[in-house]
């Protein structure tokens, strides 16, 4: 449905944009025969391409071949931006639902076999506790300013200190040693992008660092954490609870251990699916494109390091 939904709005962006270039969204006839490629675009991502460029919905291109891509002249862009603030939402509902244990609630407030709502379903105090952010780009410092909103004091960690200023603006401290972070935090909040470094990023030695009382919430791609490792953490108690967004593969096989786990929140990658971010989504993938085909400056292209 959400695929569809992409098509549609770019079809109709496009008409609205006059543009006669050749419009290809996700597997919709994909047989250039130039892009025939092992992995060059994974099919549940949203992408399109329009003549010479493959415009990317969304931060991550961990899913494209960009290398192989760009050697065929072919431009890639994405969308920055305007997907931070529901990726930012979706962190701290995950914080919160895992924190206050709503899913279970709910689950027992329905539950046809209760008839005595008990008062022992605890959880943990989100107002004034600690969130480590690691990875304090756009969609991090969002997250420190909700984080803000409920008096929680904000860690966080960057391959580059922000300055003075954006500290200030959401009340962060930085920490240069990721390991400082993660002994400090009752919340470790994983906001990078998926890179070679950062593949594996949260694995035994980090989940052994947090707090036994600590979460984990992670809204980048699952790949960061060593869900191996993870699984370990959960079942013995080295940390309190995971909530994510992400995982990998995406959807787990039905019979991973993650499914099964109580203190486990997941939820399908759903961190960008609004109306409103997906409608904003698609005018700037079409911008990008209608820039690209026209020979202008293209707002927000992306090239091989």
């Amino acid at each position: 449905m959400q695929r569809v939904c992409y098509i549609q709005c770019v079809r109709r962006l496009c008409g609205l944009a006059q543009s006669s270039r050749l419009l290809k969204v996700t597997n919709i006839h994909r047989s250039l025969r130039q892009l025939q490629h092992n992995k060059i675009m994974e099919d549940n991502k949203p992408w399109a391409l329009i003549s010479e460029v493959v415009a990317n919905g969304g931060v991550g291109i961990d899913h494209l071949d960009l290398p192989y891509i760009s050697s065929l002249g072919v431009k890639v862009t994405n969308t920055p931006g305007v997907v931070s603030d529901a990726t930012a939402d979706m962190a701290m509902g995950l914080l919160l639902a895992s924190a206050r244990r709503i899913v279970e609630g709910h689950q027992l407030a329905v539950d046809p076999n209760i008839t005595n709502l008990s008062q022992s379903l605890m959880g943990i105090e989100v107002t004034g506790s600690t969130m480590g952010i690691i990875g304090m780009g756009h969609i991090g410092c969002k997250i420190a300013q909700r984080g803000k909103g409920f008096d929680m004091r904000i860690l966080y960690h960057n391959r580059t200190r922000r300055s003075v200023e954006d500290e200030r603006a959401v009340g962060a401290n930085y920490r240069e040693n990721v390991d400082d972070l993660l002994k400090e935090s009752d919340f470790v909040m994983l906001a990078v992008n998926l890179t070679p470094e950062t593949t594996d990023l949260i694995s035994h030695r980090e989940l052994s660092l947090m707090k036994p009382t600590a979460t984990l919430v992670n809204i980048s791609r699952g790949q960061v954490v060593d869900q191996d490792a993870l699984v370990k953490a959960l079942r013995s108690g080295t940390i309190r609870a995971a909530a994510l967004d992400v995982t990998y593969p995406e959807p787990l096989p039905r019979d991973h251990p993650l499914l099964s786990l109580t203190n486990v929140l997941i939820t399908p990658h759903v961190g960008t699916n609004t109306y409103a971010t997906s409608r904003k989504m698609v005018q700037k993938m079409v911008d990008n494109a209608l820039a690209a085909v026209n020979g202008q400056s293209i707002p927000n292209e992306v090239k091989p390091k």
